[in-house]
């Protein structure tokens, strides 16, 4: 506690996306320049004034066709900048600005962009589709140990048991699960960059074909092509920035071992990193207006509302049956961009946290959520979890 936390010297000063879209005729570096040069801009800064690189995730990571794009070396030369921090990661990032804002505060650098660029839409359109995640590995070994041998190793089928054990321990439902997916449909109905616009009824949902028992075509994010870019700036400089928003509280830990199918208790996902975030400031979960929670498929929504203390522990189902308390105008606006389930997968938490940035700004448009001030953003979960608040400056 205290205001000597490492993210209290830090600001994002801003956000910037390329287009976005199912397939895009734009090569991944061509969108992350795009996205770069935006946040620069939306930070009131210039190309000169950035000293610090970092992308999500690097160069050695690009194992599928359109998971990665834009290479940090090529993106520094195309920009005709010095650094005097980068970084390029796959593993460990709780949060997209999480290093970013380490190297800020540490004076490693004042203005650091952070970006992440996916080309999943055209990838996944292409002509006989993409190999799954794991599966051009030659041997069962590691974290393939349990999935290679009998092929699970689409992250759908690999979170699927999570959904699977949750519904069945409380009880919830596919009816009251569906309010999360519609809407965030609704929501993406009011942003012109969501890759899907049109209305999704409760039983569209029922009714979609099963992709992974029991989660079903809507309960999955949307592979796109699309580039989002943040700024990280030292808190010295916010005077000179167009508008800051705060980093409040920042936490990545995970109390479990690192593999989604050997996770101890599938009950318990983004506890550690929730609780290690909460105390970090004096604000609670009350305090809240708007939440930005990672959905790469809808049970990790569910993690995140109780792992955050917005509900009880096997109470979530209940929390969003009716999408009122999660509506634009309700307690607690869910991922008001659409999320990835109806905005696009941009992925580790890089649409959300654009989304929180603009809603804590009061630049949402149509739908914006009146008198925001407080943003949750979280990123995944498990071994790959994060969470942060962001409050206006």
């Amino acid at each position: 506690m205290g205001t000597d936390l490492f993210e209290r010297r830090a600001v994002i000063s801003g956000v910037g996306q390329s287009a976005i879209g199912r397939r895009l005729d734009r090569s991944g570096f061509q969108l992350t320049l795009d996205a770069v040069l935006a946040a620069i801009a939306d930070a009131g800064l210039t190309v000169a004034d950035v000293d610090g690189l970092a992308m999500f995730p690097g160069g050695g990571a690009a194992n599928l066709p359109g998971y990665a794009n834009g290479n940090l070396y090529e993106v520094q030369d195309a920009l005709g900048i010095t650094t005097s921090w980068r970084q390029g990661i796959n593993e460990g990032m709780a949060l997209p600005f999480y290093g970013p804002a380490m190297a800020v505060a540490t004076g490693q650098a004042r203005h650091v962009v952070v970006w992440r660029t996916v080309k999943e839409g055209s990838a996944a359109r292409n002509a006989g589709g993409r190999p799954a995640y794991g599966s051009t590995k030659p041997v069962a070994e590691g974290t393939l140990a349990w999935l290679l041998p009998v092929g699970m190793l689409s992250p759908v089928c690999q979170v699927a048991p999570y959904a699977a054990r949750y519904m069945h321990e409380y009880k919830a439902t596919r009816e009251q699960l569906a309010w999360i997916p519609v809407t965030q449909r609704a929501h993406a109905a009011r942003n012109p960059d969501a890759v899907y616009r049109s209305p999704l009824s409760v039983e569209d949902y029922l009714d979609s074909r099963m992709i992974s028992t029991p989660m079903c075509l809507y309960d999955c994010d949307v592979p796109a092509d699309g580039s989002t870019a943040i700024v990280v700036s030292a808190v010295e400089t916010a005077p000179d920035l167009r508008a800051p928003v705060r980093i409040e509280a920042a936490a990545g830990v995970v109390e479990g071992r690192p593999s989604w199918d050997q996770w101890q208790d599938m009950g318990r996902v983004g506890h550690g990193a929730a609780q290690a975030m909460w105390a970090r400031t004096d604000l609670t979960p009350g305090d809240v207006d708007v939440a930005q929670l990672y959905d790469g498929f809808t049970i990790e929504v569910v993690w995140w509302l109780e792992a955050l203390g917005f509900c009880g522990v096997g109470e979530a189902a209940a929390y969003v049956e009716g999408g009122t308390r999660i509506a634009l105008d309700g307690e607690l606006p869910l991922n008001t961009w659409g999320g990835q389930l109806s905005g696009g997968r941009l992925h580790a938490a890089f649409g959300h946290t654009a989304e929180a940035v603009r809603q804590v700004r009061g630049e949402a448009g149509d739908r914006q959520v009146v008198g925001a001030e407080v943003a949750a953003v979280s990123n995944v979960g498990g071994f790959e979890a994060g969470a942060t608040l962001l409050t206006r400056w």
